[in-house]
């Protein structure tokens, strides 16, 4: 999956969404802090490849972008809306390819600009990137290359505290970046980054209406921040491998920003520091039971501004625990969903 897969809808709800079993299944609270719902199947009947990309707008509509196979040896991308976690989501809707026809390019990337529109992002046979992005009335515009040759599968897009997207990738040479010069425009290259990076390590955060902060892990296992403009801060040795989940939140009235991962022990693991001051150091906090290899960790607040975190194995159980009544960003006891 390529963006958080654990979001809160727009009436507080906390929702999951996993690909599997040639579908995407989605699972939410009935009401805000209530008992989940069993998992219901979003789109329709659809057939799909088992990789899913994740946006979700200010206005709280998740977007999900997935492969579909089309004929023999070929696939297409598919894009659906889901307005509310208890409602059933829009059919998935065919958004074409980025080389018109052809196999899988790789994981796509979605984000949803502040006038809610839907921007897809995937590799195409040029060994660069091209995007797709929802008309304001309605419809898609048609696929354009914004370069990037090189750039390894995994990319991260995001839309930044001025409501335009933005997208990142590694090469071997470092790190590359695109933003918008204006709402719905086509995205165009930016600062590059000339630094040692691990492929698919890639978390874009908002941290301010100016600043997007982009984590990622070097070759050596550090962990670091990087806001264009400025030097990358290496922060602390990453706990394991891939991203890391981050979520800008509030931590006893202070507005702070909060890491979670798997760790190489198998729990998962939470950091946080005040926003934009990495340097007040961070530090790994183990919590809850021994996790499966490949367990996903994600970050959310809920209805209530508490931070929730979810745990998903490979088996598909999943677990959430959310922040205690006390000082401090410590989580309650784990519970199965």
């Amino acid at each position: 999956m390529n963006g958080s897969w654990l979001l809160r809808g727009r009436d507080g709800s906390l929702s999951t969404y996993t690909p599997r079993d040639e579908a995407v299944w989605c699972r939410a609270e009935r009401h805000p802090g209530l008992p989940w719902e069993p998992p219901r199947r979003v789109g329709g009947e659809q057939r799909l490849h088992d990789q899913l990309a994740l946006g979700q707008g200010a206005d709280g509509y998740a977007h999900l972008v997935a492969w579909r196979p089309t004929v023999p040896g070929e696939s297409g991308l598919v894009h659906s809306t889901h307005f509310r976690p208890h409602l059933a989501a829009l059919d998935w809707v065919p958004i074409g390819h980025p080389d018109r026809k052809g196999d899988r390019t790789g994981l796509p990337a979605v984000a949803v600009d502040a006038e809610g529109r839907a921007h897809v992002f995937a590799h195409n046979k040029g060994g660069g990137v091209s995007m797709l992005g929802q008309k304001e009335r309605g419809g898609w515009g048609p696929w354009r290359d914004i370069g990037g040759a090189g750039a390894h599968e995994e990319l991260s897009a995001v839309t930044g505290g001025s409501g335009r997207v933005e997208l990142y990738a590694t090469t071997p040479d470092g790190i590359l970046r695109w933003r918008q010069e204006e709402p719905g425009a086509t995205l165009v290259p930016d600062e590059a980054l000339e630094v040692s990076v691990r492929p698919g390590t890639l978390t874009a955060l908002p941290t301010s209406k100016e600043h997007t902060t982009l984590f990622f892990t070097d070759l050596e296992g550090m962990l670091h921040a990087w806001r264009p403009g400025s030097d990358p801060v290496p922060l602390l040795l990453a706990a394991g491998p891939g991203r890391v989940a981050a979520l800008r939140c509030a931590i006893d009235g202070y507005d702070c920003t909060l890491l979670a991962q798997r760790s190489a022990s198998g729990h998962a693991v939470f950091a946080a520091c005040p926003t934009e001051q990495e340097s007040a150091g961070l530090w790994w906090s183990e919590s809850g039971p021994q996790l499966p290899v490949g367990t996903r960790v994600a970050l959310a607040e809920d209805a209530e501004g508490r931070v929730a975190s979810a745990t998903l194995a490979p088996d598909g159980e999943l677990r959430l625990a959310r922040q205690k009544d006390e000082s401090g960003p410590a989580l309650d006891a784990w519970q199965s969903v």
